[in-house]
């Protein structure tokens, strides 16, 4: 396996090389540049605007940019923002952790209650509950994911206006927490983290319980599992050891996408619910022209792809032993 591990992370250099490259040269071909924002303050000099771009390095060749860049991103040093005026990672490690808190808890919830409605759905083919489950299912994939958030939104408000129930929605933490003690302040942050990660949770939730189901079925029908109830084993036993184990084997495959999402954030689902994660501010990036901030968190992203592709194929090999690596 050492060998397939070797050449996968071989595969990881001309992929990002050509993943960065496409970035810089899609951000570099966009009209203007940061400067050209400040150009219309009339505040700014013509003098100090040069001085800037020669600063920024925005006078030199994209190439050169690029290889500027490059070779810094190898160094660890992911550059420096200049909106914010302050390195690119100062800048985004503290937005890749409020995304963190997202992921984690809405990949917690996908797993955990898709895995069980999609083992119930296969125990129950086309009973009414397995096709109530379908229906939901559907609903969830169809949905986009910024809508059922501005919906869940106007639930939690008209909860709020009738009960008196007040659900944090807007925002990390309230301010009163802040200054309450850390256990406060977590558990703050993870009431108002719980309704973006169950709307980011419900396509997941949807797709999950449709693969497990299926699998479940191909499963069950196998023969070994007829022997298996031909030989008395508990049905729990068959279900779980047995079917289950199986079943979530092609699931596994999915973990490694769980890695670039702790970079890339929660998409617009942040926007919604006003959560200071990543998009935001790739968003504000993509507005300002901030061409590090853009290259530097998408080329993390890269990064964690690839690797979260290698893990996945470990993982596959380490579970099912049918799998070598050649």
């Amino acid at each position: 396996m050492l060998p397939f591990v070797f050449r996968r992370f071989l595969q990881l250099i001309p992929t990002f090389l050509l993943a960065t490259i496409i970035l810089f040269a899609i951000v570099q071909a966009a009209p203007g540049d940061f400067l050209t924002q400040l150009s219309q303050n009339p505040r700014i000099s013509a003098e100090r605007l040069d001085q800037l771009r020669t600063i920024y390095k925005l006078d030199q060749p994209v190439v050169v940019q690029y290889w500027s860049w490059l070779t810094r991103f190898l160094r660890g040093d992911l550059g420096d923002s200049f909106a914010a005026a302050q390195p690119v990672w100062t800048l985004a490690a503290p937005r890749i952790l409020n995304s963190l808190i997202l992921v984690l808890i809405s990949t917690i919830l996908a797993y955990g209650l898709g895995i069980l409605i999609g083992v119930y759905g296969a125990l129950r083919p086309y009973s009414f509950a397995d096709k109530a489950i379908s229906v939901f299912a559907y609903f969830g994939l169809g949905l986009p994911s910024f809508f059922f958030g501005l919906l869940v939104i106007f639930l939690l408000v008209t909860i709020k206006q009738n009960t008196g129930w007040d659900v944090p929605i807007i925002g990390k933490s309230s301010a009163a927490s802040e200054n309450a003690g850390p256990l406060a302040y977590a558990w703050d942050v993870f009431l108002h983290a719980l309704a973006p990660s169950i709307v980011l949770a419900l396509r997941s939730i949807s797709s999950e319980s449709r693969f497990i189901r299926a699998q479940m079925l191909e499963v069950l029908g196998q023969d070994y599992i007829r022997t298996a109830r031909a030989k008395g084993l508990a049905h729990n036993v068959i279900t779980y050891k047995h079917a289950f184990k199986n079943a979530s084997i092609p699931l596994v495959s999915s973990l490694g996408g769980l890695l670039p999402g702790l970079i890339a954030g929660a998409g617009f689902v942040e926007v919604v619910f006003a959560w200071p994660g990543i998009t935001p501010l790739l968003l504000d990036s993509l507005g300002n022209q901030d061409l590090y901030v853009i290259v530097s968190i998408t080329a993390l992203s890269t990064v964690l792809y690839i690797v979260g592709n290698v893990v996945s194929d470990i993982l596959l090999a380490v579970i099912d032993p049918r799998i070598r690596f050649n």
